[in-house]
């Protein structure tokens, strides 16, 4: 779909109509009329049991977050994310799929699969999750996956040493089929808006534009001018009611990153309080595990809020990055993740604002470019 006109006063563009990737979003959840039969058939199947951020991934999945992947990535996905951060479709064009999202098994799983073509996924309760079809098991060389996607193997990597060091040696990818629906009953339930309930918010209040926020951390000041500058610049460019998507990442974080519903709690506050407007903002939690991959993770990020129907993605400093491991540094230079979302092949949908100026706020320097928007480290700071 065409980007928006934004010299002219009168475009107006529907959040719905901003397509998928792949044309489609996918759903992969098996109507209620279906799952008894569905769930009998894979009694007879091999089981995968699968880790609480394996579950993370079957949600991210099965909502279309991801789309137009429909399940765990068999090995030519795989090598596609892996070396070319993207995925050719049938009819030739190309998706973005920065980060390879795979399913791991040990020597036992997979021995226990034998020739069969489907298997059952297991969650940690031992309850079945969904059946798992036209399998296909292939290597999983753990180094080559860290190098490629973070740029080192250094040690201390919060995503490798939680999920792929302690993972099997094989992955098994396949089309997924949803039978019971991902809840987390931690009382956060009703911010986890799929990218198809999403939509309908969006139209539900007439948006012309969605810009979307991610963080994984509480809404600071600094944060709070950059959102609603952004509102007020899209209403100069001719946009009636743009809305922000406040976005936290609700899936994996590491150890020392503020919990979950301390940061939805504060984010509640901060509405409340009119920092930002609840009339034109709409709070939803974004289902994906952490890498803190830098440049590599920004692009999924921003892919991902495209398919729940955001035109507009605002970048801030040093995006998914983190500290190195091993040395006093950034592991990424801080502003390459903006450059990286400016030139990725497959985000063209993704609509860069046209900032010009720095704006000055309680003494300080938002700090904004014509590539996108992003504020130093210093404007972060305040509380």
């Amino acid at each position: 779909m065409q980007a928006p006109v934004q010299s002219s006063s009168t475009s107006v563009i529907k959040s719905s109509l901003i397509e998928p990737d792949g044309g489609v979003l996918v759903d992969l959840v098996v109507p209620e009329s279906e799952r008894v039969a569905k769930t009998v058939e894979s009694e007879s199947m091999p089981k995968v049991r699968l880790t609480k951020i394996d579950v993370e991934w079957v949600h991210v999945i099965s909502e279309g977050w991801a789309s137009p992947l429909k399940g765990f990535m068999r090995e030519d996905e795989y090598l596609q994310s892996l070396y070319f951060n993207s995925l050719r479709m049938k009819d030739g064009s190309i998706v973005n799929m920065s980060l390879p999202i795979v399913l791991a098994i040990d020597d036992e799983t997979k021995e226990g699969i034998g020739s069969s073509s489907d298997v059952g996924l297991v969650g940690p309760d031992g309850d079945l999750i969904a059946i798992l079809r036209s399998i296909q098991v292939y290597k999983h060389n753990k180094e080559e996956r860290i190098a490629r996607t973070w740029g080192t193997t250094a040690p201390g990597l919060p995503y490798v040493e939680e999920v792929i060091t302690p993972a099997g040696n094989w992955l098994i990818g396949g089309d997924l089929e949803i039978l019971k629906l991902i809840k987390y009953n931690d009382g956060l339930d009703h911010y986890r808006l799929s990218p198809k309930q999403l939509r309908k918010e969006f139209d539900r209040h007439k948006a012309d534009a969605v810009f979307a926020f991610q963080l994984r951390n509480p809404v600071h000041n600094g944060h709070a001018l950059l959102m609603n500058d952004t509102r007020r610049r899209l209403l100069e460019m001719g946009f009636k009611n743009p809305i922000l998507l406040l976005h936290p990442l609700g899936g994996f974080t590491k150890a020392d990153d503020v919990p979950l519903d301390v940061r939805m709690e504060q984010h509640s506050k901060v509405l409340e309080d009119g920092v930002l407007d609840p009339e034109t903002t709409i709070v939803a939690i974004f289902p994906s595990p952490m890498h803190y991959a830098g440049p590599i993770e920004v692009q999924w990020h921003a892919k991902a809020r495209i398919n729940a129907g955001a035109n507009f993605y605002i970048v801030g400093r040093d995006p998914a990055g983190m500290g190195h491991p091993t040395e006093k540094r950034d592991l990424y230079d801080p502003d390459h993740g903006k450059k990286v979302l400016s030139m990725a092949p497959g985000l063209e949908k993704l609509n860069i604002l046209p900032f010009r100026v720095g704006n000055i706020y309680a003494g300080l320097t938002l700090i904004v470019d014509t590539i996108c928007i992003y504020h130093i480290k210093t404007l972060l700071s305040i509380l």
